[in-house]
């Protein structure tokens, strides 16, 4: 018999800067499997700005990325109790951004990026948020293939969906593009396709013009 239970759980995130509550633009930027937020959000710094604020929340599920010792790397998910962690996933972010919000009289522009993994995971918590993002940035990432797709149709009516990979990078096959396709037909979204000459990576100069053109 397996049963489960809730508790208060401590969870961690970074930003490029304390918030002021007067931020024009938040970007939410969401990692990829095994890598921290502390590392990853240094990639926005360059760009953070007064009225612009960057925050890194971290995947809950952390592990060894090579055996039983050395770097730790954490995770949105893993397919062991996968509905649980998406789960926990949603509280974690719905909360944070219920108590950043709060702080804001005029309600900035939410711009929210996922890279890899944490693509995946942009799209099934903006799907549910009770609030809507201007932006949806995929890197190197797409849609949840679980997303419920009624849902997701409504809440990205008004959102610009940017995807963007890198024209080497051997994790966007054909199939996975294929995939994208018949779920993009499903959910009848049009969006901006950008490439770069690389790999499964963050390309700064590509960075910086989604970021500063403000897609």
């Amino acid at each position: 018999m397996k049963k489960s239970i809730q508790f208060p759980y401590e969870a961690p995130y970074f930003l490029s800067h304390e918030p002021t509550g007067k931020e024009q633009e938040v970007w939410i930027v969401l990692h990829g499997y095994g890598q921290l937020a502390e590392f990853f959000i240094r990639k926005f710094f360059p760009f953070s700005s007064p009225n612009r604020l960057f925050i890194a929340p971290e995947g809950t599920n952390h592990s060894y990325l090579q055996e039983f010792q050395g770097r730790v790397g954490a995770n949105w998910m893993t397919s062991y109790n996968r509905e649980t962690a998406i789960a926990n996933n949603h509280r974690f972010l719905n909360q944070l951004m219920e108590e950043l919000l709060s702080e804001f009289r005029n309600l900035p522009r939410i711009h929210l990026l996922g890279f890899s993994q944490g693509a995946a995971t942009a799209t099934r918590w903006a799907s549910q948020w009770s609030d809507t993002v201007d932006s949806l940035v995929l890197w190197g990432g797409g849609f949840a293939h679980d997303l419920k797709l009624n849902l997701a149709k409504q809440k990205f009516v008004h959102t610009a969906v940017f995807l963007v990979y890198g024209t080497e990078d051997k994790l966007i096959t054909e199939e996975s593009k294929k995939r994208q396709d018949e779920l993009l037909l499903s959910l009848e979204k049009p969006l901006t396709v950008l490439t770069f000459d690389g790999g499964h990576e963050i390309n700064p100069s590509l960075l910086e013009k989604i970021i500063n053109q403000g897609v």
